[in-house]
Protein backbone atom coordinates (compact mmCIF):
# COMPACT_ATOMS: atom_id res chain seq x y z
CA UNK A 1 0.00 0.00 0.00
CA UNK A 2 1.22 3.52 -0.75
CA UNK A 3 -0.16 6.99 -1.29
CA UNK A 4 -2.63 8.53 1.12
CA UNK A 5 -4.46 6.42 3.69
CA UNK A 6 -7.12 6.86 6.34
CA UNK A 7 -8.18 5.19 9.55
CA UNK A 8 -10.50 2.96 7.50
CA UNK A 9 -7.45 1.29 5.95
CA UNK A 10 -6.02 -0.14 9.19
CA UNK A 11 -6.29 -3.89 9.71
CA UNK A 12 -5.95 -5.60 13.05
CA UNK A 13 -5.38 -9.06 11.48
CA UNK A 14 -2.51 -7.68 9.38
CA UNK A 15 -1.04 -6.04 12.48
CA UNK A 16 -1.42 -9.20 14.56
CA UNK A 17 0.27 -11.34 11.90
CA UNK A 18 3.38 -9.16 12.16
CA UNK A 19 3.37 -9.07 15.96
CA UNK A 20 3.11 -12.84 16.21
CA UNK A 21 6.51 -13.44 14.60
CA UNK A 22 9.16 -15.18 16.66
CA UNK A 23 12.69 -13.91 17.28
CA UNK A 24 15.42 -16.43 16.52
CA UNK A 25 18.69 -15.84 18.33
CA UNK A 26 20.62 -17.37 15.43
CA UNK A 27 19.49 -14.49 13.21
CA UNK A 28 21.29 -12.06 15.55
CA UNK A 29 24.61 -13.76 16.30
CA UNK A 30 25.95 -11.07 18.64
CA UNK A 31 23.01 -11.23 21.06
CA UNK A 32 23.33 -13.14 24.31
CA UNK A 33 19.75 -14.42 24.40
CA UNK A 34 16.14 -13.70 23.48
CA UNK A 35 13.55 -13.02 26.19
CA UNK A 36 9.90 -12.57 25.25
CA UNK A 37 11.03 -11.90 21.66
CA UNK A 38 13.33 -9.08 22.80
CA UNK A 39 17.04 -9.21 21.93
CA UNK A 40 19.37 -9.13 24.94
CA UNK A 41 22.96 -8.00 24.37
CA UNK A 42 25.85 -7.94 26.78
CA UNK A 43 27.65 -4.59 26.98
CA UNK A 44 31.01 -6.32 26.69
CA UNK A 45 30.03 -7.51 23.20
CA UNK A 46 29.47 -3.93 22.06
CA UNK A 47 32.72 -2.77 23.67
CA UNK A 48 34.66 -5.54 21.95
CA UNK A 49 33.18 -4.49 18.60
CA UNK A 50 34.20 -0.88 19.21
CA UNK A 51 37.77 -2.03 19.78
CA UNK A 52 37.89 -3.88 16.45
CA UNK A 53 35.52 -3.44 13.49
CA UNK A 54 32.05 -2.35 14.69
CA UNK A 55 30.36 -2.52 11.27
CA UNK A 56 29.04 -6.10 11.45
CA UNK A 57 27.44 -5.40 14.83
CA UNK A 58 26.12 -2.00 13.68
CA UNK A 59 24.46 -3.71 10.72
CA UNK A 60 22.92 -6.31 13.02
CA UNK A 61 21.58 -3.66 15.39
CA UNK A 62 20.11 -1.67 12.52
CA UNK A 63 18.35 -4.77 11.21
CA UNK A 64 17.05 -5.52 14.70
CA UNK A 65 15.37 -2.13 14.94
CA UNK A 66 13.55 -2.40 11.59
CA UNK A 67 13.31 -5.99 10.33
CA UNK A 68 13.71 -7.60 13.75
CA UNK A 69 11.65 -7.15 16.92
CA UNK A 70 12.34 -3.41 17.00
CA UNK A 71 13.61 -3.41 20.58
CA UNK A 72 16.73 -4.54 22.41
CA UNK A 73 18.32 -4.43 25.85
CA UNK A 74 22.02 -3.92 26.61
CA UNK A 75 22.90 -5.40 29.99
CA UNK A 76 25.47 -3.72 32.24
CA UNK A 77 26.08 -0.78 29.92
CA UNK A 78 27.02 1.21 33.04
CA UNK A 79 28.97 -1.14 35.26
CA UNK A 80 29.66 1.54 37.89
CA UNK A 81 26.45 1.87 39.88
CA UNK A 82 27.91 4.74 41.86
CA UNK A 83 28.35 6.73 38.64
CA UNK A 84 24.66 6.27 37.82
CA UNK A 85 23.72 7.21 41.38
CA UNK A 86 25.73 10.43 41.17
CA UNK A 87 23.89 11.44 38.02
CA UNK A 88 20.59 10.46 39.65
CA UNK A 89 21.40 12.95 42.39
CA UNK A 90 21.81 15.63 39.73
CA UNK A 91 18.34 14.75 38.47
CA UNK A 92 16.92 14.78 41.99
CA UNK A 93 18.27 18.27 42.60
CA UNK A 94 16.71 19.49 39.37
CA UNK A 95 13.39 17.83 40.24
CA UNK A 96 13.41 19.44 43.68
CA UNK A 97 14.12 22.87 42.22
CA UNK A 98 11.42 22.55 39.56
CA UNK A 99 8.84 21.17 41.99
CA UNK A 100 8.62 24.64 43.51
CA UNK A 101 7.29 25.91 40.19
CA UNK A 102 4.51 23.32 39.82
CA UNK A 103 4.09 20.34 37.49
CA UNK A 104 4.17 20.53 33.71
CA UNK A 105 2.45 18.40 31.09
CA UNK A 106 3.48 14.86 30.26
CA UNK A 107 3.24 12.60 27.21
CA UNK A 108 0.48 9.97 27.24
CA UNK A 109 0.01 10.31 31.01
CA UNK A 110 -1.80 12.62 33.41
CA UNK A 111 0.14 15.83 34.14
CA UNK A 112 1.84 15.67 37.52
CA UNK A 113 1.38 11.92 37.94
CA UNK A 114 5.09 11.33 37.51
CA UNK A 115 8.28 13.28 38.04
CA UNK A 116 9.45 14.69 34.70
CA UNK A 117 12.47 16.77 33.71
CA UNK A 118 12.23 18.31 30.27
CA UNK A 119 15.52 19.23 28.55
CA UNK A 120 17.43 17.20 31.13
CA UNK A 121 20.49 17.10 28.86
CA UNK A 122 21.10 20.84 28.87
CA UNK A 123 20.18 21.26 32.53
CA UNK A 124 22.63 18.55 33.60
CA UNK A 125 25.42 19.93 31.41
CA UNK A 126 25.10 23.40 32.93
CA UNK A 127 24.45 22.41 36.54
CA UNK A 128 26.83 19.44 36.84
CA UNK A 129 29.44 19.36 34.04
CA UNK A 130 31.67 16.86 35.89
CA UNK A 131 28.85 14.38 36.23
CA UNK A 132 27.66 15.01 32.66
CA UNK A 133 31.08 14.17 31.21
CA UNK A 134 31.49 11.10 33.42
CA UNK A 135 28.06 9.82 32.37
CA UNK A 136 27.91 10.66 28.67
CA UNK A 137 31.47 9.49 27.95
CA UNK A 138 29.92 6.01 27.73
CA UNK A 139 30.43 5.20 24.02
CA UNK A 140 27.70 2.55 23.90
CA UNK A 141 25.01 5.24 23.76
CA UNK A 142 26.51 6.67 20.60
CA UNK A 143 27.09 3.24 19.11
CA UNK A 144 23.38 2.44 19.32
CA UNK A 145 22.47 5.86 17.95
CA UNK A 146 24.80 5.47 14.98
CA UNK A 147 23.49 1.97 14.27
CA UNK A 148 20.05 3.41 13.54
CA UNK A 149 20.69 7.03 12.56
CA UNK A 150 24.27 7.27 11.33
CA UNK A 151 26.64 10.04 12.45
CA UNK A 152 25.94 13.60 13.61
CA UNK A 153 22.85 12.57 15.58
CA UNK A 154 21.36 15.02 18.10
CA UNK A 155 20.71 13.86 21.66
CA UNK A 156 17.87 15.12 23.84
CA UNK A 157 16.93 13.66 27.22
CA UNK A 158 13.91 13.72 29.48
CA UNK A 159 13.99 12.14 32.92
CA UNK A 160 10.92 10.24 34.07
CA UNK A 161 10.26 9.12 37.64
CA UNK A 162 7.22 6.89 38.13
CA UNK A 163 6.18 7.03 41.75
CA UNK A 164 4.52 4.21 43.72
CA UNK A 165 0.99 3.84 42.39
CA UNK A 166 1.86 5.67 39.15
CA UNK A 167 -0.44 4.40 36.42
CA UNK A 168 0.48 3.00 33.01
CA UNK A 169 0.60 5.19 29.94
CA UNK A 170 -1.62 4.70 26.95
CA UNK A 171 0.04 2.44 24.36
CA UNK A 172 1.45 4.64 21.63
CA UNK A 173 4.11 5.35 19.05
CA UNK A 174 6.56 8.21 19.49
CA UNK A 175 7.74 11.40 17.86
CA UNK A 176 7.43 12.60 15.11
CA UNK A 177 4.10 11.33 13.83
CA UNK A 178 3.10 9.63 17.07
CA UNK A 179 2.49 13.13 18.42
CA UNK A 180 0.02 14.08 15.66
CA UNK A 181 -3.72 13.57 15.42
CA UNK A 182 -5.26 11.20 12.89
CA UNK A 183 -6.52 14.21 10.95
CA UNK A 184 -2.97 15.49 10.57
CA UNK A 185 -1.59 12.04 9.75
CA UNK A 186 -4.02 11.66 6.86
CA UNK A 187 -2.25 14.58 5.17
CA UNK A 188 1.04 12.62 4.98
CA UNK A 189 1.49 9.90 2.34
CA UNK A 190 2.14 6.49 3.79
CA UNK A 191 5.73 6.40 2.52
CA UNK A 192 6.47 9.51 4.61
CA UNK A 193 4.84 7.92 7.64
CA UNK A 194 7.10 4.88 7.28
CA UNK A 195 10.16 7.05 6.65
CA UNK A 196 9.60 9.09 9.81
CA UNK A 197 10.74 6.23 12.06
CA UNK A 198 14.26 6.65 10.64
CA UNK A 199 14.46 10.16 12.10
CA UNK A 200 14.60 9.23 15.79
CA UNK A 201 15.70 6.48 18.15
CA UNK A 202 14.15 5.99 21.57
CA UNK A 203 16.30 4.87 24.47
CA UNK A 204 16.42 4.73 28.22
CA UNK A 205 19.07 4.29 30.87
CA UNK A 206 17.73 2.51 33.96
CA UNK A 207 18.66 4.61 36.99
CA UNK A 208 17.07 2.21 39.44
CA UNK A 209 16.51 -1.51 39.46
CA UNK A 210 13.19 -2.16 37.71
CA UNK A 211 11.56 -5.42 38.76
CA UNK A 212 8.27 -6.15 37.03
CA UNK A 213 6.12 -4.78 39.84
CA UNK A 214 7.68 -1.32 39.36
CA UNK A 215 6.16 -1.22 35.88
CA UNK A 216 9.01 -1.20 33.33
CA UNK A 217 8.03 -0.28 29.79
CA UNK A 218 5.43 -2.49 28.12
CA UNK A 219 6.63 -3.46 24.64
CA UNK A 220 5.00 -5.06 21.61
CA UNK A 221 7.81 -6.60 19.52
CA UNK A 222 7.46 -6.37 15.73
CA UNK A 223 4.68 -3.77 15.94
CA UNK A 224 7.02 -1.25 14.30
CA UNK A 225 6.74 -3.27 11.08
CA UNK A 226 3.08 -2.30 10.59
CA UNK A 227 3.23 0.61 8.17
CA UNK A 228 -0.15 2.05 9.20
CA UNK A 229 0.69 1.97 12.90
CA UNK A 230 0.73 5.74 13.37
CA UNK A 231 -2.88 5.75 12.20
CA UNK A 232 -3.84 2.75 14.31
CA UNK A 233 -2.51 3.13 17.83
CA UNK A 234 -5.55 5.03 19.16
CA UNK A 235 -7.99 2.42 17.83
CA UNK A 236 -9.63 0.55 20.76
CA UNK A 237 -9.11 -2.81 19.04
CA UNK A 238 -5.37 -2.17 18.73
CA UNK A 239 -5.19 -1.01 22.34
CA UNK A 240 -6.93 -4.21 23.44
CA UNK A 241 -4.50 -6.29 21.38
CA UNK A 242 -1.56 -4.44 22.91
CA UNK A 243 -2.80 -5.03 26.43
CA UNK A 244 -3.19 -8.75 25.72
CA UNK A 245 0.19 -9.28 24.02
CA UNK A 246 2.67 -6.68 25.33
CA UNK A 247 5.71 -7.91 27.24
CA UNK A 248 7.78 -6.42 30.04
CA UNK A 249 11.38 -7.12 31.00
CA UNK A 250 12.93 -6.45 34.39
CA UNK A 251 15.93 -4.14 34.16
CA UNK A 252 18.82 -3.45 36.50
CA UNK A 253 20.42 -0.12 37.23
CA UNK A 254 22.78 0.67 34.37
CA UNK A 255 20.96 -1.37 31.70
CA UNK A 256 19.90 0.21 28.41
CA UNK A 257 16.60 -0.24 26.60
CA UNK A 258 16.48 1.05 23.01
CA UNK A 259 13.71 0.76 20.44
CA UNK A 260 12.37 1.99 17.13
CA UNK A 261 10.02 4.95 17.76
CA UNK A 262 7.32 3.17 15.74
CA UNK A 263 7.18 0.32 18.26
CA UNK A 264 3.94 0.24 20.23
CA UNK A 265 4.91 0.74 23.87
CA UNK A 266 3.77 2.26 27.16
CA UNK A 267 5.24 2.85 30.60
CA UNK A 268 3.77 0.36 33.05
CA UNK A 269 1.99 0.78 36.38
CA UNK A 270 4.20 1.00 39.46
CA UNK A 271 2.46 -1.42 41.82
CA UNK A 272 4.99 -1.15 44.63
CA UNK A 273 4.31 0.76 47.86
CA UNK A 274 7.72 2.38 48.11
CA UNK A 275 9.91 2.06 44.98
CA UNK A 276 10.42 5.00 42.61
CA UNK A 277 11.26 3.95 39.05
CA UNK A 278 13.68 6.40 37.44
CA UNK A 279 14.84 6.36 33.83
CA UNK A 280 16.81 8.81 31.74
CA UNK A 281 14.82 8.79 28.49
CA UNK A 282 16.96 9.50 25.45
CA UNK A 283 15.28 10.70 22.28
CA UNK A 284 18.03 10.81 19.69
CA UNK A 285 17.38 12.54 16.37
CA UNK A 286 18.88 12.08 12.95
CA UNK A 287 20.99 14.94 11.64
CA UNK A 288 18.30 15.27 8.97
CA UNK A 289 15.37 15.63 11.37
CA UNK A 290 13.98 18.18 13.81
CA UNK A 291 14.58 17.30 17.48
CA UNK A 292 11.62 17.58 19.82
CA UNK A 293 13.50 19.89 22.19
CA UNK A 294 15.52 23.02 21.45
CA UNK A 295 18.92 22.97 23.15
CA UNK A 296 21.40 25.81 23.58
CA UNK A 297 24.47 23.86 22.47
CA UNK A 298 26.71 26.92 22.69
CA UNK A 299 25.89 27.31 26.36
CA UNK A 300 26.41 23.61 26.96
CA UNK A 301 29.82 23.62 25.27
CA UNK A 302 30.99 26.59 27.32
CA UNK A 303 29.85 24.97 30.57
CA UNK A 304 31.59 21.69 29.76
CA UNK A 305 34.78 22.95 28.14
CA UNK A 306 36.91 23.67 31.25
CA UNK A 307 36.19 20.22 32.68
CA UNK A 308 36.75 18.51 29.34
CA UNK A 309 40.06 20.34 28.88
CA UNK A 310 41.21 19.25 32.33
CA UNK A 311 40.21 15.64 31.62
CA UNK A 312 42.04 15.66 28.29
CA UNK A 313 45.18 17.18 29.78
CA UNK A 314 45.22 14.54 32.52
CA UNK A 315 44.43 11.75 30.02
CA UNK A 316 41.21 10.87 31.85
CA UNK A 317 39.16 10.59 28.62
CA UNK A 318 40.08 8.03 25.98
CA UNK A 319 39.28 8.62 22.31
CA UNK A 320 35.94 6.80 22.47
CA UNK A 321 34.85 8.67 25.60
CA UNK A 322 35.89 12.05 24.19
CA UNK A 323 34.01 11.39 20.97
CA UNK A 324 30.92 10.31 22.93
CA UNK A 325 30.80 13.46 25.08
CA UNK A 326 31.36 15.81 22.15
CA UNK A 327 28.71 14.04 20.06
CA UNK A 328 26.24 14.50 22.92
CA UNK A 329 27.06 18.11 23.78
CA UNK A 330 27.60 19.83 20.43
CA UNK A 331 26.00 20.09 17.01
CA UNK A 332 27.59 17.76 14.46
CA UNK A 333 25.71 18.88 11.35
CA UNK A 334 26.47 22.12 9.52
CA UNK A 335 22.92 22.96 8.51
CA UNK A 336 20.75 24.98 8.72
CA UNK A 337 23.01 28.01 8.70
CA UNK A 338 23.37 31.36 6.96
CA UNK A 339 25.49 30.58 3.91
CA UNK A 340 26.19 34.25 3.23
CA UNK A 341 28.03 34.68 6.52
CA UNK A 342 28.94 31.02 7.14
CA UNK A 343 30.04 29.77 3.70
CA UNK A 344 31.63 26.36 3.01
CA UNK A 345 34.97 27.88 2.04
CA UNK A 346 37.17 24.81 2.66
CA UNK A 347 34.82 22.04 1.69
CA UNK A 348 31.17 21.20 1.17
CA UNK A 349 29.92 22.41 4.54
CA UNK A 350 30.78 24.97 7.23
CA UNK A 351 32.50 24.02 10.48
CA UNK A 352 30.32 22.39 13.13
CA UNK A 353 30.31 22.82 16.88
CA UNK A 354 31.72 19.32 17.26
CA UNK A 355 34.62 20.10 14.94
CA UNK A 356 35.31 23.33 16.81
CA UNK A 357 35.30 21.54 20.15
CA UNK A 358 37.67 18.85 18.89
CA UNK A 359 40.04 21.52 17.54
CA UNK A 360 39.99 23.57 20.74
CA UNK A 361 40.76 20.56 22.92
CA UNK A 362 43.48 19.27 20.59
CA UNK A 363 45.17 22.69 20.56
CA UNK A 364 44.54 23.31 24.28
CA UNK A 365 42.76 26.63 23.84
CA UNK A 366 41.92 28.65 26.91
CA UNK A 367 38.26 29.00 27.85
CA UNK A 368 38.37 32.67 26.78
CA UNK A 369 39.73 31.76 23.34
CA UNK A 370 37.15 28.98 22.94
CA UNK A 371 34.30 31.27 24.03
CA UNK A 372 35.40 33.85 21.46
CA UNK A 373 35.26 31.27 18.66
CA UNK A 374 31.89 29.95 19.84
CA UNK A 375 30.51 33.49 19.66
CA UNK A 376 31.96 33.99 16.18
CA UNK A 377 30.35 30.76 15.04
CA UNK A 378 27.02 31.81 16.53
CA UNK A 379 27.14 35.14 14.69
CA UNK A 380 28.05 33.47 11.40
CA UNK A 381 25.14 31.06 11.68
CA UNK A 382 22.58 33.74 12.51
CA UNK A 383 23.80 36.87 10.73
Amino acid sequence: MSGFVSLADVSLPAFAALCEQDTRAEDFPHCREVLHKVLIYQASTLRDALASDPRPLLSELHRAFRQGPGVLVVKQAFTDGALVDRHSEVFNRILADEAQGGSGGDHFAKAGANGRIWNALQKAAIQAPESFIEYYSNPLLGMLAEAWLGPHYQVTAQVNVVRPGGQAQQPHRDYHLGFQTVEVLEQYPLDVQVMSQYLTLQGAVAHTDMPLDTGPTQLLPYSQQYDLGFMAWRDPAFIEYFQAHAVQLPLHKGDLLFFNPALFHAAGTNRTPDQHRMANLLQISSAFGKPMEALDHDRMMLALYPVMLDRVEHQELDAHGLHAVIATAAQGYSFPTNLDSDPPLKGLAPQTGQQLLHQALAERWTLAAFAQEVERMRLRRRA
